[in-house]
Parts: C-alpha cells; sequence; structure tokens
C-alpha cells in the first residue's frame, strides 16, 4: 500500500527549508504509519544530495509526523527557479512512500 491511503500531508517553507506534516485519516493507522515513516526513509525518498538533514517530530496526540527537510528547496524560495518552489508537490510526491503492511497491523485499506 502507498502513504496516501492512510494519511494526508501539509506543507509549509521557510527559506530552504520544507516542512511536511503527514496526518493519519484515522487513529488506528497511527502506530503504522509512526513505524513506517522514518527520517531516513523519507530523505531516501527525495534522493540522496538534495537534502542536507531531516529531522522528524511526532505529534501522537494529532496522530501525525512532521519532517522538517533543510535543503529541499533549491535555495528557497524566492532564489529557486523550480517550478515548485514552494515545495506543495513535495508533499504529495512523498504520500507516494511504500508502506509495508503486515496481516495483524493496522491499516484502513488492508487488503491493498
Amino acid at each position: 500500500m502507498i502513504l496516501r491511503d492512510l494519511a494526508h500531508v501539509r506543507t509549509g517553507d521557510k527559506g530552504d527549508i520544507s516542512n511536511i506534516s503527514v496526518i493519519a485519516f484515522r487513529a488506528e493507522d497511527w502506530p503504522l504509519i509512526e513505524r513506517a515513516v522514518t527520517a531516513e526513509r523519507v530523505a531516501a525518498h527525495f534522493g540522496a544530495g538534495k537534502v542536507t538533514s531531516v529531522r522528524r517530530y511526532e505529534l501522537p496526540q494529532l496522530h501525525a509526523l512532521n519532517f522538517v527537510l533543510t535543503g529541499l528547496l533549491a535555495g528557497g524560495v524566492t532564489r529557486s527557479l523550480a517550478l515548485d518552489a514552494h515545495g506543495k508537490c513535495l508533499g504529495f510526491s512523498l504520500l507516494d512512500l511504500q508502506i509495508d503492511h503486515r496481516p495483524g497491523q493496522s491499516a484502513s485499506k488492508a487488503e491493498d
């Protein structure tokens, strides 16, 4: 299954830093998301060399993860010629992350 089956995202930016929050649709999927969506997997998803650091913050009361990615915006919103200067599409890209679902784990769409 992919992350978009379990969660939605919100994004923001400040300079060369992109912020991507991953929020579970259902509370029962939170443990699976928390286990599967690590800072290392997020960095690898966006490609080696593009991100200089990834910090992950857990917000269990909101069933959410917040990722702060440094270096991903190619110099920052006002300096980049990138089409997606604000990083909005980065959040949608992260939703394509594959989630390893095993029997016995909570998941909204267990049969995917």
